[in-house]
């Protein structure tokens, strides 16, 4: 028996309004589910509620900015492992360091390329697939009980 395709949720925080929807609609063009927030303040609300599969946020905003995000999803056993995009104007090479260690797992640069963009989405929600499964896959054999009482099982 052949299963529906899950539709991915994807939420967009941006506080610029003709971009939340431009990337609302070409995601949507994609078949994805978006979820919108038009500050970081509503965005980690709207992830703590609506539990989406991936997040794109920028940086700048009102309320709280990205990193302030970030640094809230991370700081949740509930989101910490969700995976997240930065899509910001800031793209000198210390803005995308400073992203990244954040925790952000991908970091893109206005104006984006749809290409660049749909890559790194499909990427990220790949990687994220792989690990659940990888998860489930350790919980169905008993879990991951790593010994550490002797080097031995280390060499």
């Amino acid at each position: 028996m052949l299963r529906a395709p899950v539709m991915k949720r994807i939420l967009v925080i941006e506080d610029q309004a003709p971009m939340r929807r431009n990337l609302a609609l070409l995601l949507e063009l994609e078949g994805y589910t978006v979820l919108t927030a038009p500050d970081g303040r509503a965005g980690v609300e709207t992830a703590r509620r609506e539990k989406p599969d991936l997040v794109i946020c920028d940086i700048m905003m009102p309320e709280l900015d990205g990193h302030g995000v970030v640094r809230a999803l991370r700081s949740e056993r509930e989101t910490a492992l969700l995976p997240f995009i930065f899509l910001t104007a800031k793209g000198e090479k210390d803005d995308v360091r400073a992203g990244m260690q954040y925790g952000a797992d991908d970091y893109l640069t206005k104006p984006v390329i749809r290409e660049d963009l749909l890559v790194a989405v499909k990427t990220r929600l790949a990687r994220a697939e792989v690990a659940q499964e990888l998860v489930a896959a350790a919980a169905a054999l008993g879990g991951f009980h790593p010994d550490f009482s002797a080097p031995e099982p280390l060499r």
